[in-house]
């Protein structure tokens, strides 16, 4: 499937080079035939050599959504999320041979509000960092910009995700798990187990306590089940589940949950089969 940029490339006839390895000699010499003022990198895969970022005549620069020193790394949204932060933003710096760590040009921040996942924040920083590559730009092309370095001992690192960075721990607090949830939405999704099988948690909030509902404080055990979610106890609150999906089966409100399977108050979500 094309991306954005590629669709765009080709809507306006605009020349498109696509090496499977931006370091080899042959994107080497191509990227140097272009003569280039400058490299912009956003979301791209590949570190780039010494050799390719010394090919601009001013410098190559690159869009990273964190606040930096913070969350350099190949998942910063995520991360973020999971740590709980309350805020993030968009960097543009001058690229360096080590990761995200060279100089800053600009940043701007933003707030992240309860409401946001991994996903609805990423739109919202994409827009946002779509708006500082351009003001960088405009900064380069009438020589007002300047470059701060980054402070090492601030820095914090976002690595890559993995499926098992998804999953749910009962035994910590409710907001823990809840920062979890939305921080692993796309992927990899945050997940525990039911009856043996994988179920995934797609949506949930947290319940600092529920009327009528006495909480033994055994994680994962499921306290109540209604159309509205299914209630499980965590430590310091419980979590309602509003949007999941059973191993094998499509994602369901937790109305739609309830009508096809028999679960009720008393089972356990667990970290194991």
């Amino acid at each position: 499937m094309a991306t954005p940029i590629k669709q765009m490339a080709q809507e306006f006839n605009l020349p498109l080079y696509q090496p499977q390895d931006v370091n080899s000699n042959a994107s080497y010499e191509f990227l140097k035939s272009l003569h280039p003022d400058l490299l912009c990198v956003v979301a791209f895969g590949q570190i780039l050599s010494r050799s390719i970022l010394e090919i601009p005549k001013i410098m190559a620069v690159n869009l990273h959504a964190s606040l930096l020193p913070k969350y350099r790394g190949a998942a910063p949204i995520n991360w973020a999320l999971i740590k709980g932060e309350t805020q993030t933003g968009v960097s543009v710096i001058k690229m360096s041979q080590k990761m995200d760590a060279g100089p800053i040009i600009l940043q701007k921040s933003l707030d992240i509000k309860e409401s946001d996942n991994a996903q609805t924040l990423e739109d919202k920083l994409s827009t946002l960092g779509a708006d500082l590559v351009l003001e960088v730009l405009d900064l380069i092309q009438a020589d007002r910009y300047s470059l701060i370095e980054q402070d090492e001992k601030d820095a914090t690192y976002a690595a890559k995700m993995k499926k098992e960075d998804g999953l749910i721990l009962w035994g910590k607090p409710a907001r823990d798990i809840f920062n979890l949830i939305r921080g692993c939405v796309g992927w990899p999704g945050a997940f525990t187990y039911y009856q043996d099988k994988i179920l995934k948690i797609h949506k949930a909030s947290r319940v600092s306590g529920y009327q009528g509902i006495r909480v033994s404080g055994t994680g994962g055990e499921i306290l109540k089940v209604s159309k509205e979610g299914i209630l499980v106890a965590a430590t310091e609150g419980c979590l309602l589940i509003e949007e999941l999906q059973l191993e094998g089966k499509r994602k369901m409100t937790a109305a739609e949950f309830i009508t096809g399977h028999k679960i009720c108050v008393g089972q356990m979500l667990s970290e194991k089969k």
